[in-house]
């Protein structure tokens, strides 16, 4: 049978990805041959590979020799770890903080390996809320604590550049796990010290 040639006609994988940025400025823009744009479809790939690279990792990567024996049992709360990431919708950037704490049972983890996971995940396209509930499952499974809370807030450049355009709105996602879920004592422990006593990108 012979191949469709629409399919043919739209099949861009072997098209290089710089001229598929060129292909994108010569449509939006009036002037797309002008000298600012000449290198721009360079750096645009050259930017989203890096603004993407989380596909590349994986938590146990992140985490490699930072998992330490000790019998600390109370909670560990990493706070205000600075976040970039894509929406997957628009491809526009949101940005914030995530607060990840958890309570060991017999394992920590090194203190910037919190950090390490959040980049793992937001350096990928995403939405806030999948993004809340992959970092909260990597604790989850990598150290196995008792309990383990993941709180993200951030601004998204969907809302505030485009659509509604709402400049001082940011959007709040939770996950929890095991005594974090359980326990309405430590869940508030958790959201007063991740929450109290500072301001979104203060």
């Amino acid at each position: 049978m012979p191949e469709d040639p629409t399919n043919v006609r739209n099949d861009l994988s072997g098209v290089p990805f710089q001229d598929l940025v060129r292909e994108m400025i010569r449509r939006l823009d009036t002037d797309p041959d002008r000298e600012g744009l000449e290198r721009t479809p360079e750096r645009v790939e050259k930017a989203m590979r890096f603004l993407t690279r989380g596909y590349h990792l994986s938590p146990e990567e992140a985490l490699g020799d930072g998992i330490f024996e000790e019998r600390h049992n109370n909670m560990v709360l990493v706070k205000d770890i600075e976040l970039y990431s894509l929406c997957e919708h628009h491809l526009l950037p949101f940005f914030g903080k995530a607060h990840v704490a958890y309570i060991p049972d017999g394992q920590i983890m090194g203190l910037s390996k919190a950090a390490r996971l959040v980049e793992v995940f937001s350096r990928r396209f995403q939405v806030q809320e999948r993004l809340t509930e992959q970092v909260a499952q990597a604790v989850w499974d990598t150290i196995q604590p008792m309990g383990v809370g993941v709180v993200v807030e951030a601004y998204h450049l969907c809302m505030m550049m485009r659509g509604v355009e709402k400049q001082n709105s940011k959007t709040i996602t939770s996950a929890m796990r095991g005594s974090f879920l359980r326990d309405q004592k430590t869940r508030d422990e958790f959201l007063r010290l991740s929450m109290a006593g500072h301001m979104l990108l203060s």
